[in-house]
């Protein structure tokens, strides 16, 4: 190869506006978890694996008839070129256009010029592709989820189930934008897109990968981004909804929960779900084998393990296989906007029926319950406990509610794996 071949060879020559505009995306992700501490053990990788995706060429993302088609732009592949004018397409093709005998027939002929797939469509592939990810992370918060404060109060499992309000609102919502053409969101789609409501980032990735694997990304990435800005977007919502008053009420001691009700509390759980709502049993089965981890008091070495390094390393490959979705002609499109929107309104909605519901049981309940905690009923462990417990500080200094909001909190991850395992079952 001569030095005008090589030069000409080169990836900068190929490097798209949109692809610098990914590229520029990744680097506020990292800067985001880096500087801003946002969810950093996601969005670190997912940032990276969006800078990765996006180098142009190499093609680290694409999938082995992705990688066939791109280079069909540059070169000639008789067998490609039959196939295409057999079925009458002609370049660029959009996979989901095609059957799945053709995709079939491309996939062998992509075996047969030898692409394999990029790195990180390899990382997606057995990370998400296959569901394995999601479903251990589900174990390892199990493991890390203490049951006592919602075994001690039952009632807020209420608050919880009310807090996913948020999905199924979204849901008809993206129907409803359907109607005007705004959007073009399928019904599967638009179930994929509600679940950010529930702020569980494994179970939006989970119910995406099965239901519409291509609106993934940027799911994904909404769903860490509003996980990450509860701080900022749960306060203002709650202190709308709740006068000074209320903010101030105290609530109860907590009763002490025996070993023995932790580790009944799951396998009953477990087997309750699974018997209802078969197709939810996968993530409310992990979430609750981890827990039994914990509370077994026997297997501390496993439970060791599930809590800290096999989760810490099937983060990273789930932030390396999101960031593999963002590539540029994927992400870069209106559909994006439409999830980032739908997604903050779902959230926004989660939050205000968890607070609505506890004022609402208010006026029925013996004890004093604090609407507060009812924002705790969104999935994010355990950042919106911590904050009900901020804003109660802010108004009694001598209202600690951290461990009353854990309840619901906890609730909420079993609403949302609920909530998905219905979608996934009338969908799927």
């Amino acid at each position: 190869m001569d030095i005008n071949n090589f030069i000409q060879s080169l990836g900068i020559f190929y490097l798209s506006t949109n692809q610098i505009i990914m590229i520029v995306v990744g680097l506020i992700i990292l800067f985001l978890a880096i500087k801003k501490k946002f969810e950093p053990l996601l969005l670190l990788p997912i940032g990276f694996g969006a800078i990765l995706s996006n180098i142009p060429e190499i093609g680290l993302a694409l999938s082995p008839i992705e990688q066939l088609l791109n280079e069909a732009k540059f070169h000639s592949f008789p067998l490609l070129d039959s196939f295409l004018s057999n079925n009458d397409l002609t370049l660029p093709i959009r996979e989901e256009n095609l059957t799945s005998l053709q995709l079939d027939q491309l996939s062998y002929l992509a075996s047969t010029y030898n692409f394999s797939g990029g790195m990180l469509y390899k990382f997606y592939s057995v990370a998400i592709g296959s569901g394995i990810a999601p479903l251990l992370i589900f174990m390892g918060v199990g493991a890390m989820t203490d049951f006592g404060p919602l075994l001690a109060n039952p009632k807020t499992l209420l608050l919880g189930a009310a807090a996913q309000f948020g999905i199924f609102a979204t849901v008809l919502g993206a129907i409803f934008l359907n109607q005007f053409e705004i959007f073009s969101f399928t019904l599967k789609q638009a179930a994929a897109v509600g679940i950010i409501g529930g702020a569980d980032g494994p179970t939006a990735i989970y119910v995406s990968s099965m239901l519409a694997p291509e609106l993934l990304g940027a799911i994904a990435v909404s769903a860490y981004s509003y996980m990450a800005l509860v701080p900022l977007i749960q306060p203002p919502i709650m202190n709308a909804l709740t006068s000074k008053a209320e903010r101030a009420l105290p609530m109860s001691q907590l009763r002490t929960v025996s070993q023995r009700e932790k580790i009944i509390f799951p396998i009953v759980l477990v087997l309750s779900v699974g018997i209802l709502l078969p197709s939810a049993a996968p993530l409310i089965g992990m979430f609750c084998f981890g827990n039994l981890l914990r509370e077994s008091q026997v297997v501390e070495r496993l439970s060791e393990v599930a809590q800290n390094s096999l989760i810490n390393i099937v983060t990273i490959f789930l932030g390396l296989s999101v960031g593999s979705k963002l590539v540029a002609d994927k992400f870069l499109t209106f559909e994006t906007i439409g999830i980032l929107v739908l997604g903050i309104i779902a959230f926004g909605i989660g939050t205000a029926t968890g607070v609505l519901m506890a004022k609402l049981m208010n006026y029925f309940s013996k004890d004093n319950i604090n609407p507060l905690i009812g924002a705790a009923g969104v999935s994010a462990v355990p950042m919106a406990a911590r904050v009900v417990n901020k804003v109660g500080l802010e108004n009694n200094s001598q209202n600690y509610l951290l461990m009353h909001a854990m309840g619901p909190n906890v609730a909420g991850v079993i609403g949302s794996a609920v909530a998905a395992g219905v979608m996934i079952k009338l969908l799927g």
